[in-house]
């Protein structure tokens, strides 16, 4: 094992933490009502008042998974080789650390509405929550184009990889800036519940996508080869 690259592995560890805990979240928030619907402030502040503990458990596993990306995008960002395919990996490593960076204070939104919940019939805190609630949505909206650019930068002409994880890779991202650009089509209206969960549903290969290269990722060599 003295050929293994520890930061490959702690690449592929990061972001098969990342994957995880995004999935874990998700199956905390949708099925208990916290999905913070900008458009239903009230509705949002009541649901976060009455299960806070749930409601700050998924922002704990949802905050572990986007600093997992953060981290696991600045290990990739240091290329294990030089070479032609540097400064792509480079780039794709960056954005990734973007993505995660847009993530967390997509988290950072949530949080907030959990203090405004302590008191849902204040002065204005349902606008404030609404105004809050809609950076955030759009702040995760941001973190989805960034791990699309991400994944198109690693698998296009990045890190090195077999050419079928390569083609999946440019598919994902496909179906992923189809999530992305869903909300962009509904102008001042906003996206309903439904296109934002199928905005979420569509980024779901660009997530098992990392979570494959995460685990190819821990067998990577001090040759260079990232998978």
């Amino acid at each position: 094992m003295s050929d293994l690259n520890p930061r490959g592995r702690l690449a592929g560890v990061l972001l098969l933490i990342s994957v995880l805990a995004m999935v874990a979240g998700a199956v905390v928030v949708v099925p208990s009502g916290l999905t913070l619907n900008p458009s239903e402030p009230g509705a949002v502040l009541a649901a976060v008042g009455e299960r806070t503990g749930l409601h700050l458990t998924a922002l704990a596993v949802d905050v572990i998974g986007w600093l997992a990306l953060t981290a696991a995008g600045l290990a990739m960002s240091v290329p294990l080789v030089g070479g032609a395919r540097a400064h792509a990996t480079a780039l794709a490593g960056g954005l990734l650390a973007g993505a995660g960076i847009a993530g967390l204070l997509h988290d950072a939104g949530n949080l907030a509405v959990t203090q405004l919940a302590a008191d849902p019939a204040a002065p204005a805190a349902a606008t404030v929550a609404s105004a809050v609630l809609l950076s955030a949505k759009w702040m995760v909206n941001l973190a989805g184009l960034l791990w699309v650019a991400a994944t198109v930068a690693a698998s296009a002409a990045g890190i090195p990889m077999s050419a079928g994880l390569r083609v999946a890779g440019v598919v994902a991202a496909l179906s992923g800036l189809v999530g992305v650009v869903l909300p962009w089509t509904t102008g001042t209206a906003g996206p309903t519940e439904v296109m934002e969960q199928l905005g979420y549903v569509l980024h779901l290969p660009v997530m098992v996508w990392y979570g494959v290269l995460g685990v190819r990722c821990l067998r990577v060599r001090a040759s260079g080869a990232w998978v």
